[in-house]
């Protein structure tokens, strides 16, 4: 985990549409790259079982379609592009060989149920892999296939201090994800969480007095960005420009 610290990672790659480059395409990626920065990027799977690089479950906002990630096999998906750039979703195999160890990777393993073939291909795919990486997921059963499976995978638990406030009929799941009261299931190595929000007395225990790597999303102005590399082992950030010229 030592090698992680202090380390930025570029939120969907560093993407900034402004400049015709979207959020989790291969020019964000590459545009990480050559920037030195660590890229952080979501993973869910197709109709076909092929893992694919995206972040909403809806095509809706990104390729302006109708349905959703899984209910698309990968060859129906690339008739869609990617914010009007012509870009098309990427499979996760095609982003490891481009990135090939260049920068860390920050998987985010995007699995809404109990079914882990999700976590099963994404591992087969990082097995081969010799660059460093790390994953990190909302769902605790995530972590937890992670720890009896890939033990050696470094492992974080995604959470926010807005999900208690979001669904009143899961207001007991997400108040445990909000205090990661759910942390035995997954045993995670870092906690990675929205900013602000981290000052919960689960967060101070954890990260001031047990010392658990935190790393804080998504920091998306130079103010944040500066207080969260003096204060936090990892940070996940925006362009701020992106702001700026918005």
């Amino acid at each position: 985990m030592k090698q992680y610290i202090g380390e930025k990672f570029a939120h969907r790659g560093y993407h900034n549409i402004h400049k015709g480059i979207p959020e989790n395409s291969m020019a964000a990626f590459s545009n990480a790259i050559s920037n030195h920065y660590g890229i952080e990027l979501d993973v869910q799977m197709t109709r076909d079982k092929e893992v694919v690089v995206f972040h909403d479950d809806s095509l809706k906002r990104i390729c302006n379609a109708d349905g959703f990630v899984k209910d698309y096999s990968y060859e129906e998906l690339r008739q869609f592009s990617l914010a009007r750039t012509g870009m098309k979703i990427p499979l996760l195999r095609d982003v490891l060989t481009l990135v090939d160890g260049k920068v860390p990777l920050l998987i985010e393993i995007k699995m809404p149920n109990n079914n882990y073939r999700l976590c099963r291909e994404t591992y087969r795919l990082l097995k081969t892999y010799t660059g460093p990486y790390l994953i990190q997921s909302f769902n605790p059963l995530v972590l937890y296939w992670f720890k009896k499976n890939a033990s050696e995978v470094l492992r974080g638990q995604l959470s926010s201090h807005r999900f208690e406030r979001k669904d009143s009929e899961k207001f007991v799941h997400r108040f445990s994800l909000t205090h990661l009261l759910s942390n035995f299931i997954g045993r995670p190595d870092f906690i990675s969480y929205q900013f602000p929000g981290t000052e919960t007395l689960t967060n101070v225990l954890l990260f001031r007095v047990l010392h658990l790597p935190y790393g804080v999303w998504t920091l998306r102005t130079d103010k944040d960005i500066s207080y969260g590399k003096t204060h936090y082992s990892m940070i996940i950030f925006e362009d701020p420009d992106i702001l700026k010229n918005s």
